[in-house]
């Protein structure tokens, strides 16, 4: 037996669909195991604010031991769980292979499980999950439900607070009545380095409803570089699913979506996903959902990263044109869904190719932790979390601050908002991707 991640990392399959899975005695016998080893170890002390809740729960109980801690306090432990992964992957000795077999996030993931099978969800984040349903209902109407999201208008934000335990002061995204899915690509370049491949892009609900111009500047960039691209969008990942354990759900996502892009694999298509949440959603969490599908594991080895796909045709066949440097220099998040595909940095790399372009890197949690961190319940610990993050962007002095995940950038923005003296927000350029960074550079975004 090794200590000390000396070996990579694996992870085993979900078995969801097994009684003793949402077993609440078999979990609360799984979460002392684990908690006892955190508490031995805590190396984890600074990732996310779930360790420190677990270790002041044990510090401050009668024995100073977890035995003497009320099975009944975990779940605020549970619940400032982001699934980001990361102690998973960058802080944990003990994950599998090591005899301990330590898996927090899907610890987490199965006591979220088995409230959801016992039906205490709230009803209000179910419907947040909703994203499809609630993408078309707001682009439909994208001028009024735009102006009543804005945190500037404190009439309608404390009605959503009310309502939705939506927090009135966190950014939210905005919507769009014409999708992504509805934008016509530009056709790609002929003589270009890496004419011939073919990529699908999936949309995802994010850059569909919320942000198409991440997409199109996706598109412009690939066409560029003699990419074909067909875009694509079945429906949602099943991400805000997963986070309220609904994991029933993201199977059927999961199979609904898959139907729909294995074909263009068969064609020849790469299948690119446009932010690092799905990304991550298709090359691993499903495969460990659905261990037995083959129609899953075929297409989780066709999906890139739209960083990591732009970064692999500039090393085998170069990028397409001159790049023009970025004035003020660019700041970059890369996010933690990113981090967990152990594909490098991606995005640091892709802005790397800017010439004469100061590109700094920033490696810390955001706090935001997809629809987590807008709660009222959670909204000032997620500015917590992510004020290394937001300070680091802050002192770079950067005109341009991107993240690989949009919404961690617009509430690593919030961050530094708040950190300023003057309580405004920093003077920044109005893009959130690094693909939309580098469509910049090629002149092909203002």
């Amino acid at each position: 037996m090794r200590e000390g991640s000396l070996e990579a990392p694996i992870r085993h399959s979900i078995p969801w669909k097994e009684d003793a899975f949402t077993n609440p005695d078999a979990i609360d016998a799984e979460l002392r195991r684990v908690f006892d080893i955190c508490h031995g170890c805590r190396r984890c002390f600074n990732l996310c604010d779930s360790f420190p809740r677990l270790f002041d729960l044990i510090d401050d109980s009668t024995s100073g031991e977890l035995d003497t801690v009320d099975s009944k306090d975990f779940k605020s432990v549970v619940d400032a769980c982001t699934l980001c992964d990361m102690c998973f992957l960058t802080k944990c000795p003990y994950v599998p292979p090591h005899a301990f077999n330590l898996d927090f996030p899907h610890l987490m993931l199965r006591y979220r499980a088995m409230e959801f099978k016992q039906g205490k969800t709230p009803n209000v984040h179910r419907q947040l999950t909703k994203t499809d349903r609630n993408g078309k209902l707001a682009g439909a109407v994208a001028p009024l439900a735009n102006w009543s999201s804005d945190r500037k208008n404190g009439t309608t934000r404390t009605l959503l607070q009310m309502a939705a335990g939506v927090h009135r002061e966190a950014e939210l995204p905005k919507f769009y009545s014409k999708t992504f899915d509805k934008c016509e690509g530009d056709v790609a370049v002929t003589d270009a380095p890496s004419a011939g491949r073919k990529a699908v892009l999936y949309a995802t609900c994010f850059v569909n409803y919320n942000n198409p111009g991440i997409g199109e500047a996706a598109q412009k960039v690939l066409a560029k570089n003699g990419v074909e691209t067909e875009t694509v969008y079945p429906g949602c990942c099943g991400m805000p699913q997963l986070e309220q354990g609904d994991i029933g759900k993201v199977a059927e996502s999961a199979k609904k979506v898959a139907g729909d892009l294995l074909p263009w694999v068969d064609k020849g298509y790469d299948i690119i996903a446009l932010t690092p949440s799905c990304s991550f959603m298709l090359k691993f969490e499903w495969p460990l959902i659905l261990p037995e599908d083959e129609n899953i594991k075929k297409l989780s080895s066709a999906v890139f990263d739209i960083s990591e796909y732009v970064v692999e045709i500039a090393k085998e066949n170069g990028l397409s044109g001159e790049l023009e440097r970025i004035d003020g220099g660019v700041t970059v998040h890369l996010a933690c869904h990113s981090r967990a595909q152990n594909m490098g940095p991606k995005a640091a790399e892709l802005l790397q190719l800017i010439p004469d372009t100061d590109v700094k890197v920033i490696e810390r949690c955001s706090g935001h932790g997809g629809s987590w961190g807008v709660m009222r319940e959670n909204f000032d610990v997620a500015i917590k979390v992510g004020r290394p993050a937001a300070r680091q962007a802050a002192e770079t002095g950067h005109g341009v601050v991107v993240s690989e995940c949009p919404l961690a950038r617009d509430h690593m923005v919030q961050g530094m908002e708040k950190l300023s003296n003057e309580e405004k927000a920093p003077e920044l350029a109005a893009v959130h991707h690094p693909i939309q960074v580098l469509a910049k550079a090629y002149g092909l975004e203002t």
